[in-house]
């Protein structure tokens, strides 16, 4: 079965034409399917019409937050109820074309694990058009996980894939960086978009600044989340070297000056900006050895909610 996770905020005069969408979709290609609206605080009665349509089809479960959490933690509270061997999430803003579903089932039988949507032709204005092809440019160099269209809204993906991967703030949009990480192969097919009908977008240009700091986030957990010394150890052994090497400097000059009668006027040691930045560099690359030497402790003794590693299946008596 397919369970189609739908994360929503004030999205009411969607949500019936999309379920008629779907429905139409899971007869056309004759596929099993439930449908898991997840209202993320909606304020325009988005619950009254989950609810009718819950009564109406059996296929259709709703969960209501209290508040606004944001959509990280709507699609949490959507894959945890989910009872689907395949994962689909979408918007509830039309844009999604439920007609795509068949297409990412295929790619998933052919062997991938992760479907992520590519909206190659964007009806979406050009302010929010070109920002995000710059953004999904570096989240590909950055992370080597090299898609088009990191944060497009569709994306399909095996049951494994959910129980392996934490989303929290906004992190949603690094699935298949996260899925890759863990080792599930990751593949894009391009999709068709539509233009937005009813209501209007949810993000602003704020969006990009946070989207750069969780890129950082995810760029850390995913490449230092085990071994959190590798990278702030080694920032720490920089600086300090640095300052180490600025202070012996300092040191054969303060000694030139006062053992080897050169006969000019010389600079006192104390005066030279060189001082200040040594040491300065020396504190800074010991406090990041510190804390480098602290998130390693906290690592190796916290209870770990997944192991460091992922396996892919078992045989024999490796139980």
């Amino acid at each position: 079965m397919l369970s189609i996770v739908i994360p929503l905020f004030n999205e009411s005069e969607s949500l019936r034409p999309l379920h008629a969408e779907i429905d139409a979709a899971s007869h056309a290609g004759n596929f099993a399917v439930e449908i898991v609206f997840v209202d993320d605080g909606s304020t325009d009665g988005c619950w009254n019409i989950i609810q009718e349509l819950a009564q109406a089809d059996s296929r259709v479960s709703g969960i209501r937050f209290r508040r606004n959490f944001g959509k990280a933690a709507a699609l949490s509270a959507g894959m945890q109820a989910a009872r689907g061997e395949t994962i689909l999430m979408m918007d509830a803003d039309l844009q999604d074309d439920p007609a795509e579903i068949p297409r990412f089932l295929e790619q998933l039988a052919a062997g991938w694990d992760v479907v992520n949507g590519w909206k190659r032709r964007r009806l979406d204005p050009w302010h929010k058009v070109y920002p995000s092809r710059v953004f999904n440019l570096m989240v590909s160099r950055l992370t080597g996980v090299n898609l088009h269209d990191h944060n497009c809204g569709i994306k399909m993906f095996r049951r494994e894939v959910a129980g392996e991967i934490r989303l929290y703030g906004e992190l949603h949009r690094f699935i298949p960086v996260l899925a890759a990480a863990r080792g599930f192969r990751v593949t894009e097919l391009e999709v068709n978009h539509r233009s937005r009908q009813f209501g209007h977008s949810k993000y602003g240009i704020r969006r990009f600044l946070r989207g750069f700091l969780d890129l950082l986030t995810v760029k850390f957990l995913t490449a230092f989340g085990q071994r959190p010394q590798h990278v702030l150890g080694g920032f720490g052994l920089f600086f300090f070297a640095l300052g180490g090497l600025g202070l012996t400097y300092l040191a054969c000059a303060w000694l030139a000056m006062n053992l080897i009668p050169l006969g000019f006027v010389k600079t006192p040691i104390g005066g030279r900006p060189m001082l200040i930045y040594s040491v300065a560099s020396l504190l800074l690359g010991g406090q990041l050895l510190s804390l480098g030497f602290l998130a390693e402790l906290i690592v190796a003794n916290a209870s770990p909610s997944r192991e460091a590693y992922s396996i892919a299946g078992r045989c024999g008596n490796a139980n």
